[in-house]
This record gives structure tokens, C-alpha cells and sequence, in this order.
């Protein structure tokens, strides 16, 4: 029973965040399939659009050093810093850019590199969250990828309820350090692939479909998650 439970926790450890999903590949993702709620062919399309996009991004050296990919359900999620608004909406195109992206969640910030101490501490953050998901009896963790910036927590992934989904980020919201949670966590049954967003109750966010490729006078509506208050329980 032990040596089952051990890698399975290095599994839910490492889930498929940040650099987590370059390291593991394509491969690394089929694996993490047995665990987890997801076909193998979800995870594929997930951790192939997932490294196509942090593989065009860095080709452009150090402009998207600090930008973090997550991908969940085609669901891309853009986290992180860049020095311009240009940086901003070039990175935005480049996760719509792969063929599997079906949403794509902009949180990135127009600001200086935070340095060294700062990602750290949202790794830090980042594991707490991590360990707080597994203890849950209510969260089935190692269906949520977790990706920390500037203390804002961001849940991706997918639950079996929408109490699922609003019991993540209450777990999430009373980590030390966690400044919000921002839940882009949808629920198993309307996280099936498919073009036309599904909205749930404890998970309102609109999906903005792929941009046209005409030009319009009117801004795009940008993909935002719930934000649940940081608290005490």
C-alpha cells in the first residue's frame, strides 16, 4: 500500500505546471493519466500544446523568460510578467497560434522581472497550496494544476462538481501568503472539448472564441476566471 501511495504524490506533486510539463513531455503526461480523470488523448493534445507554446516563446530569449504556460482541457493559460503591452498581446497570439487551443486566459502583467526571491515565493506558495489540495477529502487533486504569480493563485483543471470547484479555492484561499485565487476549474461534464463555451455557477467566466482574422473597432472580451477572497476556516 505504500509503495503504491509514494509515486503517486510525486505524480499529484508535480501535476503538469510550469516547468513541470516541459521536463515530463508528451510522455510524462500519458503517465500521469492513470492518475488522473483525463484520457490519454487529452492529456496528449495538453502537454503538446503546452511545450508548442513555451517552445515559440523561447525562441525569443529572454522577452518571455518569466511567462508561465498551463494547459488544461485546451483550456492555455498565460501567467507571468513581460516589459510591454506588445509582449502582452504577441504571447496571447502565439498561445492561439497552436491548432489544440480552444481558450486562451491572459494573466499577464505589464511590469519590471520581479527576480529571484519573488519565484521562489510563489513556489513556495505554489507547494502549500499543492499539499493543502491533497489533504482535502473534498478535492480530488491531482486533477488541478495549480500556477502561483505574485502571490494571485491560479486553479486550472477540472472537477466532478461544481462544489468541487468552490472547495478547491477555499482551500487554496487560506495558505499563508495566497493574496487571491483565480479558478478557471471547470466541471468534468462541461470540460469536454468542444468550441461553444459552457458557463457553470460556481465558475462564470466567459469564453471568448479564436480571434477572426478581421480587423474590428471593438475590443475583444477577455477570458477571466472567478476570483474567490483569501480567508480563515
Amino acid at each position: 500500500m505504500r509503495a503504491a501511495f509514494v509515486p503517486a504524490c510525486l505524480l499529484a506533486a508535480l501535476s503538469l505546471s510550469g516547468c513541470a510539463a516541459a521536463v515530463l513531455g508528451t510522455a510524462g503526461a500519458v503517465g500521469l493519466t492513470s492518475v488522473q480523470e483525463k484520457t490519454i488523448g487529452e492529456a496528449i493534445d495538453d502537454a503538446t500544446t503546452s511545450n508548442e507554446i513555451k517552445a515559440k516563446l523561447l525562441n525569443h530569449g529572454a522577452r518571455f523568460a518569466e511567462v508561465d504556460v498551463e494547459v488544461a482541457n485546451g483550456l492555455v493559460l498565460l501567467s507571468g510578467r513581460v516589459n510591454e503591452p506588445a509582449d502582452r498581446t504577441y504571447a496571447e497570439g502565439v498561445a492561439w497560434s497552436s491548432s489544440r487551443t480552444m481558450d486562451v486566459a491572459n494573466e499577464i502583467r505589464i511590469e519590471p522581472p520581479g527576480g529571484f526571491m519573488s519565484n521562489v515565493s510563489d513556489e513556495i506558495i505554489t507547494g502549500r497550496v499543492r499539499a493543502r489540495l491533497i489533504g482535502s477529502s473534498s478535492v480530488r487533486s491531482v486533477n488541478i494544476n495549480i500556477e502561483t504569480y505574485g502571490g494571485v493563485v491560479y486553479l486550472m483543471g477540472f472537477a466532478r462538481d461544481t462544489d468541487e470547484v468552490r472547495a478547491a479555492a477555499e482551500e487554496a484561499s487560506v495558505v499563508g501568503g495566497v493574496k487571491q485565487v483565480v479558478s478557471y476549474v471547470r466541471v468534468r461534464d462541461t470540460a469536454a472539448r468542444q468550441a461553444a463555451p459552457i458557463t457553470t455557477e460556481a465558475s462564470p467566466p466567459t469564453y471568448q472564441p479564436a480571434p477572426e482574422a478581421a480587423y474590428t473597432t471593438e475590443p475583444m472580451p477577455e477570458l477571466s476566471g472567478a476570483s474567490y477572497d483569501t480567508g480563515s476556516r
